[in-house]
């Protein structure tokens, strides 16, 4: 897999990319929506705490808590960028 960061240069997500990953580096391209849509229909607890990293990014918290339960993950508090990193770090090694 190439390493997300690594791919943000590109102008398409790598094709294997899992949804969460794609959606992340959607969203560090600026592209809500199409991060959004590649998450929203998704079931597993990673899409749902990706799904509550976008809804923060919003600034919608209700809905974001909401994700965040779903995902059984606390409440981020940190920045955004901070939050993102965490995700991908844990994405990318499969620790979460």
């Amino acid at each position: 897999m190439v390493e997300l960061s690594a791919s943000l240069s590109n102008a398409a997500p790598p094709p294997d990319l899992t949804p969460p990953l794609a959606a992340l580096w959607w969203a560090a391209k600026g592209n809500w929506d199409a991060a959004h849509k590649t998450v929203q229909e998704e079931s597993d607890a990673h899409s749902a705490w990706v799904h509550a990293y976008l809804h923060r990014v919003e600034g919608d918290l209700s809905n974001a808590g909401y994700w965040y339960r779903r995902a059984g993950q606390p409440v981020a508090k940190d920045a955004l960028d901070v939050e993102w990193e965490r995700i991908v770090s844990m994405l990318e090694g499969g620790k979460a």
